[in-house]
Parts: structure tokens; C-alpha cells; sequence
């Protein structure tokens, strides 16, 4: 099967907080014998030569300055048995989601790849004249990064023929286990780009409890904190390559997981970073969002706090042997049920339907 997907950018996980997503996925189907073709939006500073990473598809970029850059590709994508169009590309939203339905290949299948599942769900309850809403039973399929049941059927309801949750998860090979390495060494770290819509809960989870535990060391990773003030006790580092993540996740006693604010609202939205801290074998700390017991144990896989006094009393009272219990325990789940292996199972499963 050739899939093609147009989704964003792919060659920096500086932008895209979804490219290690895309990697393993595509990954995981070329071992199952699967082309996969990605095609990303060309913006020179989205592209970061040292942030690439390695993944198992040919990435085709294709111009801005125009429609007519949109048009070619989806033209050279026609051939393709699955043409996929991910949620928030950047560029020409609109027009992907109408080009590719009206220019796919006769025998080509079409999805829309919901990564931004409480953002877009929102959207289309906010305004039922969004012009997604009426391309959505146009689609063979809908695929969701999370959300639960609810936007299932909320996705249902719009005329999706087939919905389905395909959710975050690692590729062994390259998140695991790594060397501590001193210029990550922390008490608590967290990893996150500065964004209007997760700052709130930022400021919640992570810098409130750095400002009841002056004695620890907080480590903050992620790119524009350097034009704000911060507590004493909290490092920063900026940018995270893709390559340092095993390495800043392995490093800290524990790590923490912060939803933004839509994701805080919404049912059985894990994140990539979750997953990821969880298969370095790290200690994570993450806000209450319902669901979270279908992914890891609350207590033994993962940590779970409410609010920032909560993951003050977690890291106060976490000690190295149960951080080491904890990442144990969350590693050995996502090897047995959260890979990339078993989310290109479960896209093959639904093209099967």
C-alpha cells in the first residue's frame, strides 16, 4: 500500500510537535511492507538539518508563494492508496481538504487526521458553518489523535462514514533508555514550546510548584522562556533536538506532562511526550485528564497531580528508587501495548474495513 500524507512539517520537531509521531508511524508501516510519501509545506526556518531524525518515507516539500504548489502535489499524490490530510498543517488548510477530495485517484481512499482533536472539535461546535464540518462525510475515514468515544461520535454525527482513534506511542529503536547526562540533572523537568493556549497551566503545574520548592532543581526545556522571569531555582535550556530527548528524559528524577488548555478539557488525549518520557523509562508526572487509566496505572506507571501544589508534594516526596519504579513499570507498558507496531496494526485494521 503507498500512502501520501500531507501533514506539517516533518524535518523539525522544533515546529512540529507531531514529526516523532509521523516518523514512528511510518516507520512502523515500512516494516509492514508499506510506502508512505510525506509531503510538508516549504518554509525555510520550519527546517532544521540537525533536528531531522530518521524515518522510513520520501518527504516531498512544496511552495507557499501559491495555490499552484498545493495543486501539484496533491496531483502527484493521486496514484497513492491512501491520501491522508493532517489537521493544522499551516498552509492552505482549506484547499488541501478540498483539492484532495476532488483530486484523488479512483482508486485512491481518503482521511482527515485529526491532531489537534480539542482545538478542532471546538471549531466545529463554535461554528457550524466551519467548512470542515461540511467535508467531513466526504472522507472514507476520519482518523483521531485522542479524544475518546465522545469525539467519535461527535465526528459521527458530522457524516464521517468510519472514525477511529490511532494515539501517540513510541518506536523502541530510537526512545529508550539513555545515559544520565549532568546538564539535564533535575529534580523535576518539563519540555514545551511557549504557546498562548499551554501557559496558564505552565504556570500552574510547573512554576508553581517550583515556587514552593526553592531547595529542588527544575529544568525547563523548549523555546521562548528566555523573555520571561522565572524562580531562581528553574533552569533553562531552550530548543530540545529530537536527538537529546532520550538523554533529558532519562536524566531527571521525574518529568513532567502538562496538557494545554483545550487538552485539559478533553477526554483521552494523551500526549507525544508522555509516551516518549515513559519509553526512556522516566518518571512522569502528569495532569489529571480522564482516561488516562487506559494508557498507564495511576501510582505505578505514572504519577497524577491536579494542580501545582500536587506536583510539588509528588516531587518532594519522590524518592530516586520509586522514580526508578515508576519509569520500570511505564516502560514495560508501552513496549507491550504502545508502539508504533501496534498503531500501523490498527491503520490496517480500519483500510481493511
Amino acid at each position: 500500500m503507498e500512502i501520501s500524507i500531507f501533514g506539517p512539517s516533518l524535518s523539525s520537531a522544533h515546529e512540529s510537535g507531531w514529526a516523532a509521531y509521523w516518523r514512528g508511524l511510518t516507520a512502523a508501516l515500512a516494516e509492514r511492507g508499506h510506502r508512505a510519501i510525506y509531503y510538508e509545506p516549504f518554509v525555510d526556518e520550519r527546517h532544521d538539518p540537525s533536528d531531522v531524525g530518521s524515518a522510513a518515507v520520501r518527504v516531498v516539500r512544496y511552495s507557499t508563494e501559491g495555490e499552484e504548489g498545493v495543486w501539484r502535489a496533491v496531483e502527484a499524490s493521486r496514484r497513492s492508496d491512501l491520501i491522508v490530510k493532517a489537521s493544522r498543517v499551516g498552509f492552505f488548510d482549506e484547499l488541501l481538504e478540498y483539492a484532495i477530495l476532488l483530486g484523488r485517484g479512483p482508486s485512491s481512499r481518503v482521511a482527515f487526521w485529526d491532531l489537534d482533536v480539542p482545538v478542532t472539535s471546538e471549531r466545529l461546535k463554535a461554528n457550524p458553518a466551519e467548512p470542515l464540518a461540511a467535508l467531513v462525510g466526504r472522507f472514507d475515514f476520519v482518523v483521531t489523535c485522542g479524544g475518546g468515544e465522545q469525539v467519535l461520535a461527535d465526528y459521527h454525527a458530522l457524516g464521517a462514514r468510519t472514525c477511529a482513534a490511532i494515539h501517540p506511542a513510541i518506536d523502541p529503536r530510537s526512545c529508550r533508555p539513555a545515559n544520565r547526562d549532568p546538564r539535564f540533572a533535575s529534580d523535576l523537568a518539563f519540555h514545551g514550546n511557549r504557546r498562548p493556549d499551554g501557559e496558564k497551566r505552565v504556570d500552574e503545574f510547573f512554576f508553581g510548584a517550583a515556587g514552593l520548592l526553592s531547595r529542588h532543581r527544575f529544568l525547563l526545556a523548549g523555546a521562548g522562556w528566555d523573555k520571561r522571569g522565572v524562580p531562581a531555582n528553574v533552569s533553562m535550556i531552550g530548543h530540545l533536538t529530537s536527538t537529546e530527548r532520550n538523554a533529558f528524559n532519562s536524566s531527571a528524577r521525574a518529568v513532567l506532562d502538562v496538557s494545554g488548555e483545550a487538552g485539559a478539557q478533553a477526554a483521552f488525549t494523551p500526549s507525544t511526550r508522555l509516551f516518549e518520557a515513559a519509553g526512556a523509562g522516566a518518571c512522569a508526572i502528569t495532569d489529571g485528564w480522564e482516561g488516562v487509566d487506559q494508557f498507564f496505572e495511576p501510582g505505578r506507571e505514572v504519577l497524577v497531580a491536579h494542580d501545582g501544589r500536587e506536583v510539588a508534594a509528588l516531587v518532594r516526596d519522590l524518592d530516586t528508587r520509586r522514580a526508578r519504579e515508576v519509569g520500570a513499570a511505564a516502560r514495560a507498558r508501552v513496549l507491550a501495548e504502545h508502539t508504533y507496531e501496534h498503531r500501523a496494526a490498527e491503520l490496517e485494521r480500519i483500510m481493511s474495513s
